[in-house]
Formats: C-alpha cells, sequence, structure tokens
C-alpha cells in the first residue's frame, strides 16, 4: 500500500533538470539523480560540460543540453543563465532545477531571482551557498554555532603564514577559501599539505593568483573509522526531509577523495551537527557535509558541500525515497512520505572501489566482526579526556584563532540520546555516541540481515552507462599505457637514468674516496607528498 501511494505521488509530475558544470565524465551521483527520477516517470533532463559522459547512454534520460558556451565565471553567470533559460524554452513548461556540483550550486544561487518563472529551486537566501562553500565563513559558522572544527588560522602577511604553521604543528593543511575560483594552469590546488613554514610563506605569496584567501588548518590524521559524512534534504526553515549519516570505508584518492565504499550508520553526534547546522541557517535544499574524527574521538566538520553527494543513492529507504526525490516532491507541492529502515546498505563506486582496493588492499563489503554501526575508539587512537583538560582550539577569525566550541567531554554529549531514525526526527534512547561506542553501538540494521548494496554504475533495468563507463574506463587506462611506452616525461625519464647510474656512480664515488678525494654526494631527492588530506 505504501509503495502504491509513493508511486502515485509522481503520477502528476513535472519535468526535472539537472545541473553539472563539473567536467569529470565519471561523475555517478548525476546518473544517481538520472535514475531516481526516471524510474518514478519524470522526465529527466541534464546540461551537463563536456558531453556528459557514460551517464547520456542511461534509459531513463530525455535529453543532453551543453552547458553554458565558452564555460562559466561564477563571479558573473549570465552565460548560465543564457543557457538555462534557453533549455527551458526547449522543454515548454516549468521544470524543478537540480545543482549537483558546488559551482553550479552557487551559480544558480544567484540567478535565481531570474528563473522563478521557469525552474522550481529551494529558496536559498543571501547567497547561501557561495558562504557554506566558503572554507573561511563555515570556519567563522562553525565557531558561532558551537560546531566542532579544526583549528583553522588565516594569515595576514607571509610571515603570519610561516609563524602559524609552526604553531598548528607540521605538517599542516593549506587551503584556499574560494575554490571555485582557482585559475586553471597556475598549478594551483584547492587543498595542499605542507610540510615547512618556508612552504607556508610561498603559498601564501600567491593568493593575488588565487583569487581568495589562504587558510591554514591543522592537520587531522586519515585512519580507520575516521571518515564520516551526513546528506539531507530539507524544506523552508531547515525542516528535515530525510537525512542520514555514513562512513566511509574506502575514498578514492585513497584516505583523501570522495566516496568509493560507504555505509550507511547512524551516529547522533554527525547527525546532531547536521541538523542543528542545518537549522541555523534555515537551510533549504540538499546539502552534504564532511567530518573527519579527531585523536580525541570529536567529529570536526572539515567540508559543506551545498548540492547532492555523489554517493546520495546510500540514503535510500526501503520505499526507494531519496534525498533527491525528497526535494522533487517538496518543490512540486506534494507529500513527502514518512522514511522507513535504510541504515546499514553499503554504496559503491564501482570505478573507484577498485582502484582504491588495489591501492590499500582490501575491499570491505562486509562488516567488521563485532562492528554493528559506529565504531569503537582506539585506545591509543582516542584516549578519553582527562577531567578538566583545556578544550582543543578550532574555528578562525581573521587570523586569530577562535578556541574550539568542543569541550572535553563533548563526544559524550550524544550519549544522553540516540537518533533512532531513518530520516525522521531524533528520538530519545539509552545509546552512546561514536566517541564514546564502546557503552553501546549506535542504531544498525538487523544483523541477521545481509546489507543491501547500491552500485553507482551498474543496474539490471540500465546496464548500458555501466558498459560506456568501464569502455572509457579502460580507454583512458590503455591511453596512460601508451603515453609510458611512448617515453617517460623529463622527470621520469631522470629518474629512470640515477636509478641504471646508481652502481656506477657508487663504484666511481668508492674508487674516488679511496684516491683521497671524497665525492660530491647528490642532494636526496625532495620527498613526495603523503596523500592523507582532509579534501573532497
Amino acid at each position: 500500500m505504501k509503495d502504491t501511494v509513493f508511486m502515485h505521488a509522481f503520477a502528476n509530475h513535472v519535468p526535472a533538470v539537472l545541473l553539472r558544470l563539473d567536467r569529470n565524465p565519471f561523475h555517478h551521483g548525476t546518473l544517481g539523480a538520472v535514475r531516481s527520477l526516471g524510474r518514478k516517470g519524470v522526465e529527466v533532463h541534464v546540461v551537463v560540460e563536456a558531453g556528459g559522459g557514460p551517464v547520456r547512454r542511461s534509459r531513463y534520460l530525455r535529453a543532453v543540453h551543453p552547458g553554458p558556451v565558452g564555460g562559466l565565471d561564477p563571479e558573473t553567470p549570465q552565460a548560465l543563465l543564457d543557457c538555462l533559460l534557453t533549455v527551458s524554452e526547449r522543454i515548454g513548461r516549468p521544470a524543478v532545477l537540480v545543482a549537483m556540483d558546488d559551482l553550479s550550486a552557487i551559480a544558480v544561487a544567484r540567478i535565481a531571482p531570474a528563473l522563478d518563472e521557469r525552474y522550481r529551486i529551494p529558496h536559498q537566501p543571501d547567497g547561501l551557498p557561495a558562504r557554506v562553500a566558503d572554507k573561511a565563513e563555515l570556519s567563522r559558522l562553525c565557531a558561532r554555532w558551537d560546531i566542532p572544527h579544526p583549528e583553522t588560522v588565516l594569515p595576514a602577511s607571509g610571515a603570519e603564514a610561516s609563524e602559524a604553521a609552526w604553531r598548528l604543528g607540521l605538517p599542516v593543511v593549506a587551503k584556499w577559501s574560494r575554490p571555485w575560483l582557482l585559475p586553471a594552469g597556475e598549478g594551483l590546488r584547492s587543498t595542499t599539505l605542507l610540510h615547512s613554514a618556508a612552504e607556508a610563506r610561498r603559498l601564501y605569496e600567491r593568493s593575488a593568483r588565487a583569487g581568495s584567501r589562504l587558510l591554514l588548518q591543522r592537520f587531522l590524521p586519515a585512519g580507520q573509522d575516521t571518515d564520516w559524512f551526513f546528506h539531507g534534504a530539507f524544506a523552508r526553515g531547515g525542516h528535515p526531509l530525510l537525512v542520514g549519516s555514513g562512513r566511509k570505508e574506502l575514498s578514492w584518492p585513497v584516505r583523501t577523495g570522495l566516496t568509493a565504499v560507504g555505509r550507511w550508520l547512524p551516529d547522533p553526534a554527525v547527525e546532531e551537527a547536521g541538523l542543528r547546522l542545518a537549522e541555523r541557517l534555515g537551510y533549504q535544499g540538499i546539502l552534504d557535509l564532511d567530518f573527519r574524527r579527531d585523536e580525541r574521538g570529536c567529529f570536526r566538520l572539515v567540508d559543506f558541500n551545498p548540492r547532492p553527494g555523489a554517493q546520495f543513492r546510500l540514503f535510500t529507504d526501503t520505499g526507494g525515497l531519496d534525498v533527491v526525490q525528497a526535494m522533487y516532491l517538496d518543490l512540486t507541492g506534494q507529500r513527502v512520505p514518512t522514511p522507513s529502515g535504510g541504515p546499514g546498505r553499503v554504496f559503491v563506486a564501482e570505478n573507484y572501489a577498485l582502484l582504491a582496493a588495489v591501492r590499500g588492499r582490501r575491499l570491505p563489503l562486509a562488516p567488521r566482526p563485532g562492528r554493528g554501526t559506529a565504531p569503537r575508539p582506539h585506545p591509543a587512537r582516542n584516549p578519553a579526556p582527562e577531567p578538566g583538560a583545556a578544550p582543543a582550539p578550532g574555528g578562525s577569525r581573521d587570523g586569530v584563532v577562535i578556541p574550539d566550541p568542543a569541550r572535553p567531554d563533548r563526544p559524550g554529549r550524544a550519549a544522553e540520546h540516540r537518533v533512532d531514525r531513518g530520516g525522521g526526527a531524533p528520538g530519545r534512547g539509552d545509546g552512546a555516541g561514536a566517541a564514546s561506542a564502546s557503552a553501546g553501538p549506535a542504531r544498525a540494521a538487523p544483523r541477521d540481515r545481509r546489507a543491501e548494496v547500491e552500485a553507482a554504475w551498474f543496474a539490471s533495468d540500465d546496464v548500458m552507462p555501466f558498459v560506456a563507463m568501464v569502455t572509457a574506463f579502460l580507454g583512458r587506462g590503455f591511453g596512460k599505457g601508451a603515453r609510458v611506452l611512448r617515453g617517460f616525461p623529463e622527470q621520469g625519464r631522470r629518474t629512470a637514468r640515477a636509478v641504471v647510474r646508481a652502481p656506477r656512480q657508487r663504484g666511481r664515488e668508492q674508487a674516488s674516496e679511496g684516491a683521497g678525494g671524497p665525492a660530491a654526494r647528490p642532494a636526496p631527492p625532495e620527498a613526495a607528498e603523503p596523500d592523507e588530506l582532509v579534501s573532497r
């Protein structure tokens, strides 16, 4: 009966337009949204850059429309406005508009008043997507609203950047506050791990080219059970329609990137932080938050994405409802069904999971023994805070470190209540938070039921995107192999020559030293940058 009512909610549908300006052709989140709405009978259109990639082969996609001619300047999104108005004229009636990446969400919010008659869009006042995607502004919001955040400094000079790097402790994470403004071809990355104060000074001196301020954050080491995320769809005023928290089992790049394998695991501390932030912002729409648990067991918000995460289909209840469907129903004035079940599901992005499994030598599809949901903290990694211990710092305001709102007993606050929902409201219980999971695990799927696995690409009712992805993925691999066979880059050739000549060089050094003349030792190669970054 529930399924009948749920299907009826989509009977009198309006079209949906998915906007993605990210040039990554393997963006599986877009395919997930196409299938999610298309299976309910919604007419789905996609506006994409770079031809659309494998998603254009989906049987649930009505049409692919090219993005703005010449790309998009987020500060002057007139080209996007013209593009979306043209798409609206082709469709012939109003449609729901869903931004699938940060740049799209920021640009749409700026032109939303001009789209009112053509599209149904979540109401985001005062350029809210740009504010929460701005790393510096997010740090201030976390400090203001008691959301734990990595200790952050916004230096005002190269000297301050150098001093802050020492004070935060090396290595230190450097981020540009507005990464969508980074120019192409400058060699600037949104997130970089710095190993010296001199590197911090040099990077700060490139601020003018970056287009936004540099901020430095305390490095939070990655490890088992440290990376978590929160997804939610919200109606006006931050009212939750469907929410859920999950843990990254594998990511690509390893320990730094998007979710290759994830599991839906309710955690009170993560869900409380996500719900509180959405309520304070009055957020309407879909959001994706990234958390990293520090050595003391405190979950710290490291990223706010004002759009669906690529793994949003992980949070699908037993009736098939996910955050994209919930947002669609809300924007079209239809009733959003009460979510039921769902925790324990597993999401796998096949291409990235394969790469991460080869690199990490494991593919964790089955729950670990004794771990139904939130992990138990390792005694050496998450020591219990001593009574009266001073709180760890966090947040920032214009170069001044703001005291961390997370108190030593903060992780234990989750022990006061348990969020027992498959996307509903919080309920009371006797569970404990992730930081005190030794007292009892958070709610999980029944142990006697095998976890349902959602694949990002393969679907028995829509096979062609998977075939296109595999073909394109293998093509890229063969292309890289061909470039290697044609010859190493200059740096690679130098490395190869050094390896071949090393024995002869050592022989000459020994002969020279025997003759009384010590041989000059070559400078050691520069250390490779580790991949343990807090980054999407």
